[in-house]
């Protein structure tokens, strides 16, 4: 993400956080960099890494703190991958979307956020059971992996 967008995420933010009677701290200015920096999909303890580059001074607690602040406050949605732990992204405010992970090569995949709306939906009927398709990881096998996989030769 260029600078100049960097800075008007970070004012955006900071607009959201001042309405709330909160303030952008130091912590909060560098995990928001280090995620708008390097984009997609970002584990936690890579978030840690990346934060440091952007400002060596915050503690590794403090980044943890800030995602739970910034995921409590929808600038960031954070989804349980399988087997890998927490990732983190930065959200665009809207409906938080699904999420696929690939059991081969481990590629995340974002989907429609409505892409679950009627098994939601069958599921509260059924059971009462609200479900939260945002949180977690789909698992599968992406189109390239599965291509691969058929055009493997097989002994």
């Amino acid at each position: 993400m260029p600078d100049d967008t960097v800075a008007t995420l970070l004012d955006d933010v900071g607009a959201r956080l001042r309405a709330r009677g909160e303030r952008m701290t130091r912590p909060r200015r560098a995990v928001l960099t280090a995620l708008a920096r390097r984009g997609g999909h970002v584990l936690a303890a890579e978030v840690v890494e990346a934060v440091s580059a952007v400002d060596p001074s915050v503690h590794r607690a403090s980044v943890y703190r800030t995602l739970e602040a910034l995921s409590a406050l929808g600038v960031v949605q954070h989804l349980h991958l399988g087997h890998g732990g927490t990732a983190y992204h930065l959200s665009d405010g809207a409906h938080h979307h699904v999420h696929a992970q690939c059991q081969v090569c481990g590629a995340v995949e974002d989907l429609p956020a409505d892409l679950l709306d009627g098994v939601a939906e069958q599921v509260a009927l059924r059971s009462g059971f609200l479900l939260d398709p945002g949180h977690v990881a789909l698992s599968g096998t992406c189109r390239a992996c599965a291509t691969h996989t058929r055009q493997a030769p097989t002994d």
